[in-house]
Order: C-alpha cells, then structure tokens, then sequence
C-alpha cells in the first residue's frame, strides 16, 4: 500500500530521481534560475528548499548534510555564501516558479524556478509598489468640493 507517499516519482528509480534531483539542484544554486517542466520544478521546490533553509546556521554539520545531498563543493561554498547572505531574514519560500506554457514536441508545461532574492526585475517592482500610498475616493471627492474656484489670472496692463 502506498499510505502517506505523496511525492511525485517522476517515472524513475529512487537512485535516478536523486541524482536528477540534486543536479537540478546545483545548477539552481549555480545559475540562480533554471528552465523545466512543471513537474520537476515543484519536485525540486520539496527537495532544494531544505538545503538552502540549512545554509542560513553556517556549520560545518549543515555543509557536511548539504554536501552528502548535492556532492559538489563549488555549489556548496555558493550556497553557504552568496546564496546564505541573501535568504538570511526570509523565513521560507526561497523559489519561485513562474509558468512559461507548454512545449511544443511533447506538450508538457514548462516553466522557470529560480530563487527568489536574486531576480531583480522582481525587486525593482515590489520596491515601486511600497511607495504607492492607498487613496479613498471619498477625500478625493470632497477635496475638490472643499477647495475654492481658481479663477484665471488676469493680464496686468503693461507699463510704457
């Protein structure tokens, strides 16, 4: 009976769903976005979010567990360091997946995931929204009642 086995196997053995797992993963840290399908991104979210949720307590039990995962040192040292300093006061959610349609050979939804700190068209954005202040239509409205006629000024006459 499979009770409580929810995750996606993704058509492959536990040993081939690992390693595709944690290759995705390293070039996720690496490339800072990487292009897939559906399916595997929201496979890699369950699986790349813990690693880097470790990477924030910088020990050297927190490298060993994300190496035994990953097993390349560079995407390691990245993680614990650029990575690390960015996601620092994030509580979760350090991956972002954005829908890009389907492919067109085998129809499968394809998408973008990437980390969420590091994409700076999607900072420049949030940022410009925080400056926008709500407006009520009522103030507006009786702004204009309360505020007198401007009349238009008048020529004065030329001195000669």
């Amino acid at each position: 009976m499979r009770h409580n086995k929810k995750f996606n196997h993704l058509s492959r053995t536990k040993a081939h769903r690992d390693a595709l797992l944690a290759n995705m993963t390293t070039s996720l840290i690496m490339h800072k976005r990487i292009f897939t399908t559906l399916a595997k991104a929201k496979a890699l979210r369950m699986y790349a979010e813990p690693l880097i949720n470790r990477a924030k307590e910088d020990t050297m039990t927190n490298r060993r567990v994300v190496f035994g995962y990953l097993q390349n040192k560079e995407a390691v040292k990245e993680l614990f360091g650029v990575v690390a300093e960015k996601i620092a006061e994030r509580n979760g959610g350090y991956t972002r997946i954005l829908k890009t349609g389907n492919r067109l050979g085998d129809n499968a939804k394809t998408c973008f995931i990437e980390l969420v700190d590091f994409n700076e068209a999607m900072l420049k954005d949030k940022k410009e929204a925080k400056a926008k202040t709500r407006r009520s239509r009522k103030k507006a409205a009786t702004a204009t009642e309360a505020a007198p006629a401007v009349e238009p000024e008048k020529e004065l006459p030329a001195a000669e």
